[in-house]
């Protein structure tokens, strides 16, 4: 036999092994935080599923890698923490970098989006902010639901005095009644609840960010689609995401979603109704 043709018929006899090695993870099922918009959020819609800025872009990124993406509604946070734990489902969208998840959690690298956490204050404030510690001496406040680094978190528990509220709402009424001078709150969560209440004219964000968590995508171990071909493209997508653009473009657009959705009457009784941003 003709060399040449015999290596052609191994490749052909290779094509099969080397296509499930490299994807025998056709469908993920994946889960998140249900009340932290523009980032994910119920389906008022589908209430069973999530949808959202971080769906959005791991539906873009799945797309490109031939993968089928399912983001299913598993409870609260830490409900959806534990399905994902558990390997019943296979991936969180907005997973938090924590040591102790280390343990049942594969983080891809870098984080799918980043919340700036900024300084919001009335238009009218004279408080001075440049950097964390000048916040040091004066009331503000958080929602209990913020996703704050434990570095962050720390400073705040030592340096920063912080009344904590039940969500962003209420931390930003607390603010515009001058019971705290200052609200730490996500860039896009801050400003959904900022246009939807209709205080934006009324508030300003500091440039500067204060915290930066990361929200990662984190694929539990126990999932059958958790290889190393996987992450590996994952990651690179990751590493290709800032530079595209698209980041922005889809939180903004899941602002005016989110926006319009909470303009429209609820259905009676909602199912799972569309909550306030946790950030």
């Amino acid at each position: 036999m003709d060399l040449r043709l015999a290596w052609s018929l191994l490749g052909l006899a290779l094509l099969p092994t080397l296509s499930v090695a490299a994807g025998k993870c056709e469908r993920l099922v994946v889960t998140g935080s249900p009340d932290a918009p523009p980032y994910l959020w119920q389906d008022p819609q589908n209430p069973k599923h999530l949808i959202g800025a971080s769906a959005d872009l791991l539906r873009q990124v799945a797309g490109e890698l031939g993968l089928k993406v399912e983001l299913l509604y598993a409870g609260k946070r830490a409900q959806a923490l534990d399905e994902v734990r558990s390997g019943r489902m296979d991936m969180l969208v907005d997973a938090t970098l924590t040591v102790s998840e280390l343990e049942t959690l594969d983080y891809i690298h870098p984080p799918l989006l980043e919340n700036d956490y900024l300084v919001w204050t009335r238009k009218d404030s004279t408080l001075v902010y440049k950097e964390a510690p000048d916040l040091h001496g004066h009331p503000g406040a958080v929602s209990e639901k913020a996703r704050l680094t434990a570095q962050f978190s720390a400073f705040a528990g030592q340096q920063l005095t912080l009344t904590r509220t039940s969500n962003l709402t209420q931390a930003f009424q607390k603010l515009l009644l001058r019971e705290v001078e200052y609200v730490l709150a996500g860039r896009y969560s801050g400003m959904a609840t900022a246009q939807t209440l209709g205080m934006a004219a009324d508030l300003i964000a500091r440039a500067q960010p204060v915290d930066k968590p990361g929200l990662y995508l984190a694929i539990s171990h126990d999932s059958a689609c958790n290889d190393p071909w996987l992450r590996g493209q994952l990651a690179k997508k990751m590493t290709e995401l800032p530079a595209s653009g698209l980041t922005e473009t889809v939180l903004m657009r899941n602002i005016e979603r989110w926006k319009a959705q909470r303009s429209q009457p609820q259905p009676s009784p909602p199912q799972q109704p569309v909550s306030t941003p946790k950030q």
